[in-house]
This record gives C-alpha cells, structure tokens and sequence, in this order.
C-alpha cells in the first residue's frame, strides 16, 4: 500500500499556530445531502475561499468602504489606497515590471475579449490571421470570432496530437506575412496540457508578432513569471485561484498598452471631456472605466499573498505528486480512459469509463457510461466533479466525444479524497 500523502502545513497562520490548510476552508467541512462528507474535485472551474479573503472582503465593507480615485474625504483616500495596493501585489506576483501594466478585468473572459477589440480594432484589417489552438476554451475563440464578424480576420489552428499536445511543427507553419497576433492557453482545461509556452512565445517574435496567454488555469498551480516568459499579454481569473468571483487581471507590456485604444468608455478612463474630444486617462486607468470592484480586488490580493505564503513552487510539487497518484488510481478502474497527455500534465483530470462487459475499440466512446450520468451519480456520493464540454467543443469534436468527466485537484485536496473518487466510480460503474 501506497504512503498516504501529508497535507502541506501552512508555514504560517496569523494569530494562530499550527493547523491544516483545509481549516482556512470552512465549505470542506460540509455534509453533502445531509450524509457524504463533500469531496470537492471541481477546481478548475472555481476554488473556495479562504477565510483570509473573506474576511478582509468583510472588513472593507464595514470599515473602509468608500469610492476610489478623486475623492478627497478619508475613507475614499484609504480605499483607494488598499485598491493600489492590491494592484501591486498583482504586478509583484506575475513580476510585471511596472503597475501601469495591470489592468482589472472581471476575469479571463474580460481580459481576452479586451485584447481581442482592442488590439484588433487598433491593428488588424480584413485577411489579417489570428493563430489560436484546437484547445482553446470558447473565451479565446468567440471573442476573435467576434472580431472576425465585424472586419473579415482569418484564425488559424494549431492542432494537436492524439496524446493531446500542440503540434509545434505545424504551429510554425502557420505563419504567414498576414499574422498579427497568436492567443493561446497555458494550461487546457480539459486535458491538463501544460503547453511550452516560452518556445510558443519565441517563434511567435521570431516572426514579430505579439501573444496572449490564457493563464486562466496555470496561474493557480504553478509561479508565473510574465517577464521570464516574455508574454506581451497575459489573462487570470481571481475565482481560480481562491479569490473572489467577478475580478480578473490582464498584464499588458506598457508598450503595447499605450499603442491601443480604451475598451470601454465611462469614469475614471478619461483625463478631459467635451463634446467635441475626450482624451483618455494614463495606465491603467484608460482600460479601468467606471467604479471597478475595489473590495474584490482585495480579495484577489489576500488570495494571492495566500498561496505566496505557501510557496507556489510548494503548491506545485504537492499537485504534481497527487495528480500522479490520481492518474495510477483511476488508470486502475477496469475500462478507464484518461484524455490529455501522460507526461507534462497539471492538475485536471477528464476520463470517460466504459461500461462493464462491452468491448469497445480504440477510439470509439459509444459504449461508455455518459458523463452526465457519471457526475450526477458521483454527485449522490458527495463527490463534485465537472461534466460536459467544459466549454472547449472544438477540442471534444477533435477527441470524438460529446463530453468528459473531469476532476480538478487544488491545494486542500488529498490522497483519501483521490481514493473516495475511486470508490464512487467503480460503485457508479457496478449500476451500469
């Protein structure tokens, strides 16, 4: 029998000593349906909080709660500080060279549907290419398809091997004299790909072209560092990473931020107005137009001085070590299929199971147990899984299923929660 994994001590806890991490998590302490004690393996699609970030949320709201910017009063000088302060927590977690390059976005989706305008408004016309990948989520496809409807762009697909890689060779391929911009994910939300982002990125200025990264899902599991990956923007949701919903980051290089006109237009984004010319106000306030959610970005950055105070490169060796011991455990269950590839592969999960006694050749999925069954039943057993398309459907279509069962591991899950998982399906697959 396998070690039973510890659970990562957190180094420290204010005004308290020693402990767990899943005591910072009061919604782990829940009895599904009255009975199962939950087993919360939905991640990828949102974290829990922390008490830290709802704590500060609330004393913000009781203590501190005024607008930010212009006002003059005490409470508005304070909040407006604690908002700047977050910012400087985010530009010192990414390791962006200047706070003027963090925008505050509501999330992922914002930030990439900002660029995509933005950027395309500003330097794309019809026959120009975008290059995003075959496992994008639909935030990165839809919004430059938007863009495609209003001026005629053209996007181009790297795709992807059977094991669930990029093609590299075919990615280089795809350039042409026409390319403005590739936007690519970090991390695929359904097959836990970690993509080589740095050697995307490289090609990509070879040919002097600029990149997007959907960090939506690495930026909880691993450091990132904007400067070392030499990304021109870079997207995250503060939900994903034991923030509050509703907040989101977008890093830009200044230069590119500068060159790009505002998104929205409103309060806080202008310097002057007439009625005959606006002009707009500096970074990042030009992309920032009304009052943004200043308490929620304290929460993102309560969230993110959390997972500093445990080491992100601690977080990341405690995830690998379970999502390996996930992988061998599920790979054990008769009639088991993992998608996504078996080395280079982060914290998420999608599988689909075969039902018992019927053969099936390699490929084909009719005969597996449909995975909103499979979650609906894992769900009776208190365990919280995502089931669909996950938000990817060109990905499913390439995989040739209509959806997958998929788990997404953060830092309070644990080996027996892994084991739980393994019991529920195979008690799952025994009523099929």
């Amino acid at each position: 029998m396998e070690r039973k994994t510890e659970l990562i001590p957190l180094p420290f806890r204010q005004g308290q000593g020693g402990g767990t991490i899943r005591e910072d998590f009061p919604i782990l302490e829940k009895k599904i349906y009255k009975k199962y004690p939950l087993v919360y393996l939905d991640n990828g699609a949102t974290t829990q909080k922390p008490r830290s970030v709802v704590d500060a949320m609330t004393y913000e709201y009781y203590n501190e709660n005024a607008n930010v910017h212009r006002g003059v009063h005490f409470l508005s000088q304070q909040a407006t500080e604690l908002h700047e302060a977050s910012r400087e927590t985010v530009r010192r977690f990414l390791n962006a060279r200047s706070s003027r390059e963090i925008v505050f976005t509501r999330g992922t989706t914002e930030s990439i549907n900002l660029v995509a305008s933005c950027y395309g408004e500003e330097f794309m016309k019809e026959g120009d290419e975008v290059i995003l990948s075959e496992m994008e989520h639909h935030s990165n496809i839809v919004s430059w398809q938007l863009l495609q409807a209003r001026k005629g762009i053209r996007l181009r697909v790297i795709p992807i091997t059977d094991e669930g890689e990029l093609r590299l060779d075919e990615y280089e391929k795809l350039f042409s004299e026409r390319t403005r911009i590739v936007s690519v994910t970090h991390v695929s939300n359904v097959l836990g790909t970690v993509n080589p982002m740095k050697e995307i990125i490289r090609i990509a200025h070879e040919h002097q072209v600029p990149v997007l990264v959907d960090g939506a899902q690495s930026t909880p599991h691993f450091a990132v560092d904007v400067q070392e990956l030499d990304c021109d923007f870079f997207a995250f949701s503060g939900h994903k990473i034991y923030g509050p919903t509703g907040i989101g980051v977008l890093y830009g290089k200044e230069t590119w931020l500068d060159r790009i006109p505002p998104y929205m237009g409103g309060g806080e984004m202008i310097q002057n107005v007439s009625f005959e010319k606006t002009t707009f106000n500096e970074l990042p306030y030009k992309f920032e137009a009304g009052t943004p959610d200043y308490v929620a970005t304290t929460g993102l950055a309560k969230a993110l001085d959390y997972v500093t105070s445990i080491g992100m490169n601690t977080i990341e060796a405690y995830e690998q070590e379970l999502t390996q011991y996930a992988i061998r455990r599920l790979n054990g269950i008769e009639g088991m299929h993992i998608f996504g590839p078996k080395e280079n592969h982060d914290a998420v999960i999608s599988f689909l199971v075969r039902q018992p006694g019927v053969d099936s050749s390699e490929g084909d999925f009719q005969h597996f147990i449909h995975h909103l069954d499979m979650g609906t039943l894992l769900d009776r057993l208190g365990i919280a899984v995502r089931t669909g398309h996950h938000c990817a459907e060109p990905l499913m279509r390439r995989l040739k299923v209509e959806g997958t069962v998929r788990v997404s591991l953060a830092l309070y899950n644990t080996r027996e929660e892994v084991d739980a998982l393994v019991s529920a399906i195979e008690r799952v697959r025994q009523m099929f």
